[in-house]
């Protein structure tokens, strides 16, 4: 099967055309007619913290309840609606199928209503930059991964002129409402443009869908974002053929790197799902106060013990984000940041990595400055390595499993020079980032997406705005799902953002007193010493439900289950 796409022809995989044909499952409330189904509201709600200063920031939005989608009749079906739709941040699996449920609500509410894309994410709609959705193009996307519908971006529309063209774009194609699909960011964004919209009586709402495969979008209201399912199943699967690979072999460590740099939710999981002989929680290691050399210590004892065993391979997961958590290494990140900032003009005058070593030895504290000068060459440098947008070290560029490779490796010889280790150690490293971001959706995925994309739709339709789409209940059958939305603003901190105090979503960390984190807790010493990989195997599509449709380990011990 082929299909014509920008002038050249797409072969689509026997997969892909399958996936063509599933029809996701629905929450039970939008079976039947849109024309029965109704808001329920809730109490009035805060923000999680700072109340006072993020209820001055939205003085037209703050405080306004949470809402469920119960049985009734709906008076305003069929009134013509114009929606636009944007993608942003970084890719998850089952976003089109979160576009595919939003146009499936909106054609069963009028066949006459329309849905737009921004094309690039947020800056598609700053620039008029959109395509019109339709059944024909929808249909080519529906149960994929990726975000290559419409494309997705990470623009921040923040400045007076960016909010001045959103709403000029919005005037133009008549829009009703606006749905951002995104994290934390995009949609505090979503929040900010709501309260904007208000402001200026232009009758626009906007409505967000949680997705992020870090999984640090959760509440209860949110019990996960959506791609966190498919992810952590995907590098899962890499994970276990790595391990099963290494206890064929019996030979070499593995040093594997996750996605998650804000929180370790994708480790854990994956860890639960494979019993690895390591992973790092990075919340654990800020909570401790571990050193690096304390890190390394760990790894240097699972090594030698196994060693005694014969068993000189392994397996070990650490979260993207480690170093950061790491009360040196954070504080030496930290001074690197002001420095670089303060000093920029200087800093970027000097060309070579020895000579940028030389100045910031008259820059960085003693112990910062020594613990600089222990890392490798390469690693020094990816922490010189340019900016983020918020002055930030960009952490996914630091190859932290090969930092622990080096520092490991230089332990243990320094070990086996004293005769403390007799054992052979050779590693290997592996970042697994990108593999995950843009796979084919799970079947919970693209159920739970669909759901999303619906939930979004009634929404707009019950007149709502500055709203995240919510479906909870995740660990029942999709019958029984319960779909409503809550205020964004019932999510938000204050954070210093770039010198700035600025309202964004708080972050929801790996909870170390969580059913998840004690489950593998209660297992990490055995798993150390022993043997005890899992192998999940690929993602499953067909058989079932009990393979097919099960959520992630930590959903099911979050609600009680195992």
């Amino acid at each position: 099967m082929k299909y014509r796409a920008k002038g050249c022809f797409v072969e689509i995989s026997n997969l892909h055309k399958a996936r063509y044909g599933y029809q996701p499952k629905l929450p039970g409330i939008f079976k039947g007619s849109v024309a029965d189904v109704l808001v329920e509201t809730g109490g009035g709600t805060r923000a999680v913290s700072d109340h006072e200063e993020i209820s001055a920031l939205f003085k037209h939005s703050y405080g306004r309840a949470p809402v469920r989608f119960v049985k009734g009749r709906n008076e305003k079906t069929r009134d013509l609606l114009n929606v636009g739709v944007i993608l942003s941040g970084g890719q998850a699996p089952g976003g089109h199928n979160v576009i595919a449920g939003l146009f499936d609500g909106l054609k069963k509410w009028n066949p006459a209503s329309r849905l737009y894309g921004f094309l690039g994410g947020p800056s598609g709609l700053i620039k008029g930059r959109y395509v019109e959705i339709d059944a024909d193009l929808v249909d080519r996307y529906r149960n994929t991964g990726g975000f290559d519908i419409i494309g997705s971006g990470r623009t921040k529309i923040e400045t007076t002129g960016q909010f001045d063209a959103s709403l000029g774009t919005a005037k133009k194609l008549q829009l009703n409402a606006l749905v951002i699909i995104g994290g934390d960011d995009s949609n505090t964004n979503a929040a900010l443009l709501a309260e904007y919209f208000i402001e200026k009586g232009c009758g626009v709402q906007v409505i967000g869908c949680p997705k992020t495969i870090d999984g640090d979008l959760k509440h209860k209201y949110i019990e996960a974002s959506f791609g966190f399912d498919t992810a952590v199943k995907t590098y899962s699967e890499i994970i276990g053929n790595i391990a099963r690979d290494a206890n064929s072999a019996k030979k070499y460590w593995h040093f594997i790197k996750l996605m998650g740099r804000a929180a370790s939710h994708i480790a854990l999981e994956a860890a639960l799902q494979t019993r690895p002989n390591i992973c790092f929680i990075s919340e654990e290691i800020e909570a401790k106060g571990l050193s690096l050399s304390q890190v390394v210590d760990q790894i240097c004892d699972a090594v030698v013990k196994r060693a005694e065993n014969n068993e000189n391979f392994g397996v070990i997961l650490i979260p993207e984000g480690l170093v950061e958590f790491i009360p040196e290494v954070k504080n030496l990140i930290s001074e690197l940041n002001e420095i670089m900032a303060r000093y920029k003009a200087e800093f970027e005058g000097i060309r070579s990595f020895q000579a940028h070593s030389a100045w910031l030895e008259k820059k960085l504290s003693r112990h910062s400055l020594v613990l600089f000068e222990s890392f490798p060459e390469g690693i020094a440098r990816q922490l010189l390595l340019d900016r983020d947008p918020h002055g930030n070290v960009q952490v996914s560029r630091i190859e932290t499993e090969k930092l622990l490779m080096h520092l490991t490796e230089k332990k243990l010889l320094s070990m086996k020079v004293s005769g403390n280790y007799a054992g052979n150690f050779a590693a290997i490293g592996h970042f697994l980032g990108y593999e995950g971001r843009s796979a084919f959706p799970s079947n919970f995925d693209a159920d739970y997406c669909y759901s999303l994309g619906f939930s979004a739709f009634f929404l707009i339709a019950s007149g709502l705005t500055g709203y995240i789409a919510s479906v909870c209940n995740l660990c029942a059958p999709a019958g029984e799902w319960l779909a409503g939305g809550i205020p964004i603003t019932m999510l938000m901190n204050m954070e210093q953002r770039s010198g700035k105090k600025k309202p964004v979503i708080k972050k929801a960390l790996v909870d170390l007193d969580g059913a998840p984190f004690k489950a593998f807790a209660t297992l990490r010493d055995e798993l150390a010493l022993k043997t005890c990989f899992k192998y999940p195997g690929p993602v499953q599509y067909f058989g079932p439900p009990e393979i097919c449709d099960l959520t992630t380990i930590t959903l099911r011990l979050e609600h009680g289950g195992a």
